[in-house]
């Protein structure tokens, strides 16, 4: 990768963490914790702590434990990133995603101790794990990811695993 697609792909990594940051702050300023608004029939806002990973799993280990699998998670997307090539725009974009959403969640675990969450999808019988903004990236970015895969196999061209990445 070129050190102009890092920058830009490094510039939209901040913005993402930075968006998240942003409405995990107001979250945490103008909702009392578990506070619930109903916004439509099977969504709401819920002011949440998760001081696990993702669905809370973890969340018996210890904050600088999570923070140091975080931070190598963090490191290894951005190896396989880094090895996109040029033409995996989606590929590209999605390594984005997942990298600010985790630097946004890497964040909150080292100046909070914490996860903020918010987001609660839910039914009158049934219940879906409450999520933030970082947690929406990282699973979009995850399925542009294996979206891009998938076009590759269709056209025929070696993905990052199937070969030398491809110069800018």
């Amino acid at each position: 990768m070129s050190m102009r697609s890092i920058g830009f792909y490094g510039l939209l990594i901040a913005l993402f963490a930075l968006a998240d940051q942003v409405v995990k702050e107001l979250v945490e300023t103008m909702m009392p914790l578990h506070e619930r608004i109903d916004l439509l029939p099977f969504l709401s806002l819920l002011h949440s702590r998760n001081t696990g990973i993702a669905f809370s799993m973890f969340s018996g280990m210890s904050g600088i434990g999570l923070s140091i699998v975080m931070a190598a998670v963090i490191l290894f997307i951005g190896y396989l990133a880094l090895r996109t090539g040029a033409s995996q725009t989606w590929a590209r974009l999605g390594f984005a995603l997942i990298l600010g959403g985790a630097v946004g969640n890497l964040i909150d675990r080292l100046t909070l101790g914490f996860v903020t969450d918010y987001i609660y999808f839910h039914t009158p019988v049934w219940s879906f794990a409450i999520f933030n903004l970082a947690d929406v990236f990282i699973t979009v970015g995850a399925g542009l990811v294996i979206l891009e895969e998938f076009l590759d196999w269709r056209r025929g061209r070696p993905g990052r695993s199937g070969g030398e990445a491809r110069p800018d």
